[in-house]
């Protein structure tokens, strides 16, 4: 690697932010992780974060080394705010790229949705490597899933494709977001569930730790075969509805892949007439990253 070759990639994320130093190929260097603390509000994580990037780069002598930056968040990032926002007070009002912009001067900055740039970055190095259409279904705190089609990501209209944690789960879902609702989300995602085992089991529990319980609790078995249930069918929905070549899953819930994938796969190969093959993410926890990374590399973006 030269000395011009760094990139700077910041994954903003609900409970963390990661920073990493990576080459033109896709291999980060150096990282850095911080803790979002989301109620103490936006403003102080992007001011954390900016700082913990100036101080990674001072680190390993990369501060007038970097060539490009890249940015993701959760939700639509626009360059005036970020729409569909996570539970971070003050998200929505961010101008995320102008505050980077002001940080490090003169280079060129990327932003984009997270999930999104995760499928790009398992595109162009990962598991989703050469597949047309592909998929990445992101599992973990929320649900979301992104589409590239000859490897250039499906935004929509409004930024919002794949945004599936807004599906309905029945007809009785009359209003879904209108009500402020993300009816699969809550359903199946790492929150929802988390929520959901606590109540069960009478003390905190996470999502996790949920599908690990499974193996020999009754009533965790259930509430995860329910959960599994309900997500396969909306995976099978997406399959059908775009063919895709491959689908890779990523995210914290993939952790319980020996749970998970068995689930998706019988749902795929019973409901959907051309089933695509599913796979594991490569990047697992650092997809988000480099997706960011790829991002700046001239990736398909939102808002840059």
């Amino acid at each position: 690697m030269t000395e011009a070759d760094w990139i700077l990639g910041i994954d903003f994320g609900g409970t963390k932010v990661a920073l990493g130093l990576a080459d033109r190929d896709g291999t980060l260097l150096a990282t850095r992780r911080l803790d979002t603390d989301a109620q103490a509000g936006a403003d102080q994580v992007v001011t954390r974060a900016l700082a913990g990037a100036r101080s990674l780069l001072a680190e390993h002598d990369a501060t007038d080394r970097i060539t490009a930056i890249g940015v993701v968040s959760p939700g639509i990032v626009l360059p005036e705010k970020i729409l569909l926002a996570p539970n971070v007070p003050g998200w929505e009002r961010l101008h995320l790229r102008a505050l980077v912009a002001a940080e490090f001067t003169g280079v060129p900055i990327a932003v984009g949705t997270d999930a999104k740039a995760a499928a790009l970055a398992e595109w162009k190095w990962g598991a989703l490597a050469g597949a047309d259409p592909a998929v990445f279904l992101s599992l973990g705190t929320g649900i979301a899933a992104a589409v590239l089609v000859g490897g250039r990501l499906l935004t929509g209209a409004n930024g919002a494709a794949g945004e599936i944690g807004y599906n309905l789960l029945s007809p009785q879902d009359t209003e879904g977001f209108a009500s402020g609702a993300a009816p699969l989300e809550e359903a199946v995602g790492g929150r929802g569930l988390g929520g959901r085992a606590s109540d069960l089991l009478g003390r905190p529990v996470t999502a996790g730790e949920l599908f690990g319980l499974a193996r020999e609790h009754t009533a965790a078995k259930e509430l995860v075969t329910a959960a599994l249930d309900e997500l396969s069918m909306h995976v099978a929905n997406l399959a059908i509805a775009l063919d895709p070549e491959r689908i890779a899953v990523g995210g914290g819930l993939v952790r319980s892949a020996d749970l998970l994938l068995p689930a998706l796969r019988d749902r795929l190969a019973h409901a959907v007439p051309f089933p695509p093959e599913l796979v594991a993410a490569r990047f697992d926890q650092d997809a988000a990253l480099l997706g960011a990374v790829a991002l700046a590399l001239g990736g398909s973006g939102q808002g840059g």
